[in-house]
């Protein structure tokens, strides 16, 4: 093999993991609800406007003007994933003798932690404004260096941060509306090496080559969110937010640019208190526009290809309810159907599926200031079948995906 073949192999890859691999986080894509452990036990139903606490500002920056006092809210998320690829063959159009290989895994997953803070102040009866600081995506994994298709897995730890400023305005009693800057960096390390069963010869210098071995390429980009809240009386209130998402651009250690595209969200929600109960129902309907990542930009040039997607607009429905139990405790439930972002093209280091979200959580009141909260969730992935990728250097790998998760959430709350 020519050094100019291997180079633009090497950069291949490098477009190709640098974004599918961060699709480990757990919802559709590589999207990580984790801006609240509220939200988290009951599926995020109802999030954009039921306004339990600071953290709603992340959804729906209208929704800060229903606080006539201070608020802030910390916490943090844990997201442990399960990853499995079963049924799976890596050949090699160098190797014919040695392959196909078995190439099953067991465990590709691993555990991150999503930290959020949330603060709302209000100036008056009308403007409130706030900050905050969270994670859009995060996932940590690792095939192992026993994983025969080592082109096609590695090790990948993504982190990263949205920082936001918000404001909102109260026009009436009943509409309110709200707008916020989001300033959004993201971390990540990407290793990626060729199988030893890439050559029949033992001895080849294409056998375990690394291809991608990326440690701290960062980057930054700019969005904006806007958002509405309507409230029929104090039982019953809709919301509607929509969030526009950057480009971002990273530069590894070689000052390499990697231009990855995010999508634009928007979501609808209601809240509904069932009149003489303590029982409340909430619902959200959110879209993403995961179309938009059609593909990386990767360099720009003949010799480093863009990547491509193609995925589909996808999102989730969303369902919940509230018990408050009585002045020290409320207790609250959801079910979420996260739709996949993947369409024609899938991917073993991607196990991108419909979702399942079952979800439980409470809130704790310390005081009538303060309280915490914790949340819970299993996320139920599906088998993916059929999952065929290949490489230019002859490689291929057929396989079933599998992605299953648990997710912890604990916050804190108060009010001043």
């Amino acid at each position: 093999m020519t050094t100019n073949n291997t180079r633009l192999f090497k950069k291949s890859l490098l477009a190709v993991t640098i974004t599918l691999a961060s699709s480990q986080a757990m919802a559709a894509g590589f999207q990580l609800n984790a801006q609240s452990a509220t939200g988290l036990g009951r599926a995020f139903a109802g999030d954009a406007v039921i306004a339990d606490n600071a953290s709603v500002m992340a959804r729906n920056p209208a929704a800060m003007s229903m606080f006539d006092k201070t608020e802030l809210s910390l916490g943090f998320e844990t997201i442990t994933t399960d990853i499995k690829v079963s049924d799976a063959t890596y050949t090699s159009a160098m190797n014919p003798i040695s392959t196909p290989t078995s190439s099953n895994y067991d465990d590709a997953g691993g555990t991150s932690v999503a930290p959020n803070i949330h603060l709302i102040v209000p100036v008056n009866e009308k403007f409130a404004w706030g900050v905050n600081a969270y994670s859009n995506f995060g996932t940590s994994t690792d095939f192992g260096s026993d994983f025969a298709a080592s082109e096609f897995g590695g090790e990948t730890d993504i982190m990263s941060l949205n920082f936001g400023l918000a404001g909102s305005y109260r026009l009436n009693d009943q509409w309110s509306f709200g707008a916020g800057l989001d300033i959004i960096y993201g971390k990540g390390t990407l290793k990626r090496t060729t199988s030893s069963n890439l050559s029949a010869n033992p001895n080849s210098p294409f056998n375990g080559l690394s291809l991608v071995d990326i440690d701290g390429a960062d980057g930054w980009g700019v969005g904006f969110n806007v958002g509405t809240v309507y409230e029929l009386d104090e039982n019953n209130r809709f919301g509607l937010s929509y969030r526009y998402s950057p480009e971002i651009t990273a530069e590894d250690s070689k000052g390499q640019e990697i231009k990855l595209p995010l999508p634009d969200m928007a979501e609808f929600s209601g809240y509904h208190k069932l009149e003489d109960t303590k029982f409340a129902v909430h619902y959200s309907l959110q879209w993403v526009g995961w179309k938009a990542f059609n593909k990386i930009e990767f360099g720009g040039t003949a010799t480093t290809p863009d990547a491509a997607y193609e995925w589909k607009n996808a999102g989730h429905i969303s369902v919940g309810t509230t018990y408050y139990l009585n002045n020290d405790w409320d207790l609250r439930a959801g079910y979420m159907y996260d739709i996949a972002a993947q369409d024609d093209l899938k991917s073993v280091s991607v196990p991108d599926s419909d979702r399942q979200w079952f979800s439980a959580g409470f809130t704790y009141h310390i005081d009538t200031a303060s309280n915490v909260d914790f949340g819970f969730t299993y996320l139920l992935g599906e088998d993916v079948k059929n999952v065929n990728e290949s490489t230019p250097l002859g490689t291929s790998v057929s396989a079933t995906t599998r992605a299953d998760a648990i997710l912890l959430g604990l916050q804190y709350s108060r009010s001043f």
